[in-house]
C-alpha cells in the first residue's frame, strides 16, 4: 500500500491551518509524520511523527527497501524485527502500533512508541551527574524489560543490548529497550535448553559464549552487566582494544575491560561482577532483580 502525500495530509486532519505540516501520512490517515529526523542507522531513518488518534507523539521508522534489494539478511533482519515488535507489551520495552509497506515508494515503515529523549548513551553523557540511585533505577528497567522478554513463549533473546539500543523518556525516568534487529525467539521454557547458533551483537557487549555461537537467554544477562558498566563509567568497555581481534582476545579469555577499575563503588562493582561470570553460573533476569542491590529503591 502506497502512503499518502503531504498534500492530502490536511485532509487527513495534521496539516493544514498554522500548525507544524505533516511531510507524509500512512495509509489510514491516523499517523503524519514531520520533517524532523531522530536518528539514523545503517537500515532505517526515524522521524518524528503523530498519532492523530491517541493525541500523542511516536517514532517513524522509515527503511529503503531498495537499499537492500540484494541483502537477503537484511531484509530478513528487518521482518523480523518487526514481527517480534508487533506480539511485545511492556512497559520497559518499545512496542510497534502499526506497519505497512509503501510498494510505489518501495518503503518499509512502522510506528512505535517515542522516547523524546533518545537513547541511554547519548542521554547519560548529556547529564554527567548522576546519582547511583538513579542508575539503580535504570537498570532495575532494564531487567524487567528482559525478564519480560525471556518468559515469553517463545522465549526472546535480544542479542544486542547495549547503551545504544536502550531509550529514555526524561520526563518520567522511563526506559525501554528498543532496537530489536538481532533478537531471536527460541522454544521450549525459559532455561538452558533454549540454544541458539549464530554470532551476532556489539563486540565490546558480546558474551564470550556468544563467539562460541552456543549460548542461551544468559547472553542478555553479560551484555546488561556491561550496560551498567558504561552507565557508571560512561565509557564505552574495551576502549583500549583497537581492533575486533583484541576485543574477542580479551572477552574469550576472560580479561575484564580497564574500566573496571574505575568503579569505587564495591556494591556496583560485585553487582556488574555478578553478570560476567561464566553462563551457567549467570543468573537470570528474575534473580538479578531480586538482589540486594536494589533494596531501598521506591
Amino acid at each position: 500500500m502506497a502512503t499518502t502525500s503531504g498534500t492530502a495530509a490536511a485532509a487527513a486532519g495534521g496539516g493544514g491551518g498554522d500548525g507544524e505540516p505533516f511531510v507524509e501520512v500512512d495509509p489510514s490517515g491516523r499517523f503524519g509524520r514531520y520533517q524532523e529526523l531522530l536518528g539514523a542507522g545503517s537500515t532505517k531513518k526515524v522521524y518524528r511523527a503523530f498519532d492523530q488518534q491517541q493525541g500523542r507523539e511516536v517514532a517513524w521508522n522509515q527503511v529503503c527497501l531498495r537499499k537492500f534489494m540484494d541483502n537477503n539478511h537484511t531484509i530478513q533482519s528487518l521482518q523480523n524485527e518487526v514481527q517480534l515488535l508487533k506480539n511485545i507489551r511492556n512497559k520497559n520495552t518499545i512496542s510497534i502500533v502499526a506497519n505497512w509497506t509503501d510498494k510505489e515508494g518501495c518503503k518499509l515503515n512502522f510506528i512505535t512508541d517515542m522516547c523524546t529523549s533518545g537513547n541511554l548513551r547519548e542521554y547519560r553523557r548529556k547529564h554527567s551527574r548522576v546519582s547511583i540511585k538513579a542508575i539503580k533505577k535504570w537498570a532495575r528497567q532494564i531487567l524487567r524489560g528482559l525478564e519480560y522478554l525471556h518468559k515469553c513463549q517463545p522465549c526472546i533473546m535480544h542479542r544486542d543490548l547495549n547503551c545504544s539500543n536502550i531509550f529514555i523518556c526524561g520526563y518520567s525516568g522511563v526506559v525501554k529497550i528498543g532496537d530489536f534487529g538481532c533478537a531471536r525467539e527460541v522454544g521450549g521454557d525459559v532455561g538452558p535448553d533454549h540454544l541458539a547458533h549464530s554470532m551476532v551483537g556489539t563486540p565490546e557487549y558480546m558474551a564470550p559464549e556468544l563467539f562460541e555461537e552456543n549460548y542461551t537467554e544468559a547472553v542478555d544477562i553479560y551484555s546488561f552487566g556491561m550496560c551498567l558498566l558504561e552507565l557508571v563509567t560512561m565509557e564505552i568497555p574495551y576502549t583500549e582494544c583497537k581492533t575486533f581481534l583484541q576485543i574477542y582476545n580479551s572477552v574469550t579469555s576472560g580479561v575484564k575491560p580497564k574500566a573496571m577499575d574505575k568503579v569505587r563503588n564495591l556494591e556496583v562493582r560485585a553487582f556488574i561482577e555478578k553478570c560476567l561470570v561464566k553462563q551457567s553460573d549467570r543468573p537470570s533476569a528474575t534473580e538479578l532483580l531480586r538482589d540486594a542491590f536494589f533494596n531501598g529503591l521506591d
